[in-house]
């Protein structure tokens, strides 16, 4: 069972989105609706290149990219709040005896900063961004968590909360429990859509995989 942080487990893509604009207006250039595929539930590294490619060149991809990370940890740090039915879930599927793997598209300083919130021994393996070959919306960070928890993983369930992370996990091959925080989802093929965490539980977990 592997669960997406930002969006899925504390509400931070708000947090990500301000980061993203302040950087934005440094570079002469405001954010709209059209920027969100871009940047809702991105990397680092693609919302840097993105915002480098319709900012213009005044600044390189690195240094967009050090400005977000630092302006995302900044707000992160705060203490965003969980998402609720978070804590819940997690301890439900741990009394279940569920083994549960955390796979973020952000970066380890940001993860690792959540886990002390979050509590880091909820999870037997986390993966994050820039610790596999590519990251969402590519397989790899869930294949890599699979292989780290000995699994196959089309015998998993991931729970995401953007069409990037829903199409990385769905791509590795994982059965997904959508709940958006930002952008909507359509319910399909091995997916389910719900809008709330509230409404997840261990049997309905399970039976995403029977699918």
């Amino acid at each position: 069972m592997f669960f997406d942080m930002d969006g899925t487990l504390i509400d931070s893509e708000p947090l990500w989105w301000q980061a993203a604009e302040a950087v934005a207006a440094s570079l002469a250039y405001t954010l709209t609706e059209a920027d969100v595929p871009d940047v809702v539930g991105r990397s680092v590294a693609d919302t840097a290149a993105h915002l480098h490619a319709v900012g213009g060149a005044a600044r390189t991809v690195v240094e967009i990219g050090e400005d977000l990370l630092a302006g995302f940890h900044e707000r992160v740090a705060r203490g965003p709040r969980l998402m609720a039915g978070a804590v819940e879930l997690l301890d439900a599927l741990a009394a279940a005896g569920v083994p549960l793997g955390l796979v973020s598209a952000s970066p380890r300083p940001i993860v690792d900063l959540v886990l002390e919130r979050l509590g880091a021994h909820r999870f037997a393996v986390t993966v994050a961004e820039g610790e596999t070959p590519r990251t969402k919306p590519h397989p790899d960070p869930y294949l890599a968590a699979a292989k780290a928890l000995g699994v196959d993983a089309r015998s998993c369930v991931a729970v995401e909360d953007s069409p990037t992370g829903t199409a990385s996990a769905e791509a590795a091959g994982c059965a997904v429990l959508v709940v958006p925080s930002t952008v909507p989802a359509e319910p399909g093929e091995g997916r389910l859509v719900l809008e709330r965490l509230t409404e997840a539980d261990p049997e309905l977990l399970r039976s995403l995989v029977a699918r």
